[in-house]
C-alpha cells in the first residue's frame, strides 16, 4: 500500500472513531439532562403533594374546630329549658301574649281553681323553655352549617 492509501485509511478510522464518540457523549449527555428534567419533576409533584396535604389538614382543623363548638352548644343547651322555666316563675323573664294566651282550653281565671292555675302557669313556663331550646338547637346548627360552608369556600381553589 502507498502512502496516501495508508493516510487516507487512518483519517477514516479517526473520523470513525470520534464520530462514535461524539455520538456516545450526546447520548450520555441527553440522558443526563433527561434524567434532570425527571428529578425537578419529581420534585414539583412532591411540592404539589406537600401543599396539598397541608391544606387538606388546615381544612380538617377547621371543621374539627366547628364540631367542637357545635358539640359545646349542644351540651350548653341542655340547660336552657330549665333556666327559661325558672326565669318565667321569678319575673326575670315574660312570655309574649301570643304564647301567654296560647292555651285555648284553659278555663277562665274566676272559675278554675288555684290548682289549675298553678299547673297551667308551670306547664307554660316548661312548654317556653322546650321551645327556646328547640330555637336554640336550630340557631347553633344553622351557625355551624354556616361555619362550614364559608371555611370551604375560603380554602377553596380560586
Amino acid at each position: 500500500m502507498n502512502r496516501i492509501a495508508i493516510y487516507l485509511l487512518v483519517f477514516v478510522v479517526w473520523s470513525a472513531a470520534m464520530f462514535v464518540a461524539g455520538w456516545a457523549w450526546r447520548g450520555d449527555r441527553a440522558d443526563g439532562t433527561e434524567s434532570a428534567q425527571r428529578a425537578a419533576g419529581a420534585e414539583a409533584v412532591a411540592e404539589q403533594v406537600s401543599q396539598t396535604r397541608a391544606t387538606e389538614h388546615q381544612q380538617a382543623e377547621a371543621l374539627a374546630t366547628i364540631g367542637a363548638k357545635h358539640e359545646e352548644d349542644r351540651t350548653a343547651a341542655t340547660a336552657v329549658p330549665a333556666a327559661v322555666a325558672a326565669g318565667l316563675r321569678d319575673g326575670s323573664l315574660q312570655l309574649r301574649d301570643d304564647l301567654a294566651t296560647c292555651n285555648t282550653a284553659r278555663l277562665s281565671q274566676a272559675v278554675a281553681g288555684t290548682i289549675e292555675r298553678d299547673q297551667a302557669a308551670q306547664l307554660r313556663a316548661e312548654v317556653a323553655g322546650a321551645l327556646v331550646q328547640i330555637g336554640r338547637d336550630a340557631d347553633d346548627h344553622v351557625r355551624a352549617c354556616q361555619a362550614v360552608i364559608e371555611a370551604d369556600r375560603s380554602s377553596g381553589p380560586g
